[in-house]
């Protein structure tokens, strides 16, 4: 517990310091990280601690942008209200396709919650009058606090106040989320994910649990697809296309799902990667491939796996 907690103040701190010692582009690039990083957590509550892998979790990413793209042509300027209403929002979309998918699990699951995202994606995309088609939907600038921050021009709001407001969501975000796994219902869902048979036998009802990581997930996405949709400027049925939902799943395994800070490690060694590696060839999906293979093979753990594996392995070490 202490450890953790070390860890997450050393590396808040040092996003919190960021911006003092590197250049605007990477300030830039890191908003699509606490963006992606919200929704793992939530992603990574269903998968690495309730056993359930889902191939179409970016359905929820799109809830979340297109959300913030009808409340703000609605006249709501409040990004905090924004939020409220996507959650909301998702949550009321994932409780009737939760309590379909969760009474399957495996290949079962996965291929439900993929049909239901391509689902979403061919509305988005056919229903052009009503959600713009390819063209997606423009999500207007937002107040964030009650503060408009009229004297930043786009990039430096990203780059200065939105910057550590996402930085402050991804913090409470990780608390809330650390108290949920950490918690009997966290237990629970691990108990379900390592022998559902016996979890039932002994009471416990694991459909309902299951629906409820379901339903928590879907928020957490949301709340990411919102900052996604916002720093772009654009709501795009591209959001949510099964690709974005295999990104998700590339992010979990990198970062290492059976870790908390998995996701975290995940999102932010995915951002950078593909951004060097857009720079140096544009055959980067296969290096990424390539990389997530070797990653698989050599270290399942992942990242963050293997780290705290390194860590065991010194601290075992004879003085």
């Amino acid at each position: 517990m202490k450890a953790s907690f070390w860890v997450a103040a050393a590396g808040t701190t040092a996003f919190a310091l960021l911006p003092f010692f590197v250049p605007p582009y990477y300030i830039g690039l890191m908003i699509p990280f606490f963006g992606y990083t919200i929704a793992l957590l939530g992603f990574n509550l269903l998968f690495g601690y309730t056993g359930l892998l889902s191939f179409g979790h970016a359905m929820f990413l799109g809830i979340g942008a297109y959300g913030a793209a009808v409340m703000t042509g609605l006249g709501m300027k409040s990004f905090e209200l924004v939020l409220i209403a996507v959650i909301a929002a998702s949550t009321t979309i994932a409780l009737p396709i939760g309590l379909l998918c969760v009474r399957y699990i495996g290949i079962f699951f996965g291929m439900l919650t993929l049909a239901f995202g391509m689902l979403f994606h061919s509305f988005l995309f056919k229903f052009y009058y009503v959600t713009g088609g390819d063209s997606g939907m423009r999500v207007a600038r937002m107040k964030i606090l009650g503060l408009e921050f009229a004297q930043y021009n786009k990039i430096e709001f990203l780059t200065g106040p939105f910057y550590y407001y996402c930085l402050a969501l991804l913090v409470v975000g990780g608390f809330i989320m650390w108290r949920i796994v950490h918690s009997p219902f966290g237990l629970h869902l691990r108990t379900i994910r390592d022998n559902a048979r016996k979890a039932e036998y002994l009471g416990v009802h694991v459909h309902r649990f299951r629906l409820a990581a379901f339903v928590i997930s879907a928020a957490f996405g949301a709340v990411g697809g919102a900052i996604l949709g916002f720093r772009i400027g654009l709501a795009d049925p591209d959001l949510v296309y099964w690709t974005q939902s295999g990104q998700l799943v590339f992010m979990a395994v990198l970062g290492g799902f059976a870790n908390f800070f998995g996701p975290i490690v995940g999102a932010l060694s995915y951002i950078l990667l593909q951004d060097q590696l857009q720079s140096l060839t544009e055959y980067w999906r296969f290096a990424l491939g390539a990389i997530l293979a070797l990653i698989v093979i050599a270290f399942p753990q992942g990242i963050a796996g293997l780290a705290a594996e390194l860590k065991r392995l010194v601290a075992r070490r004879p003085a």
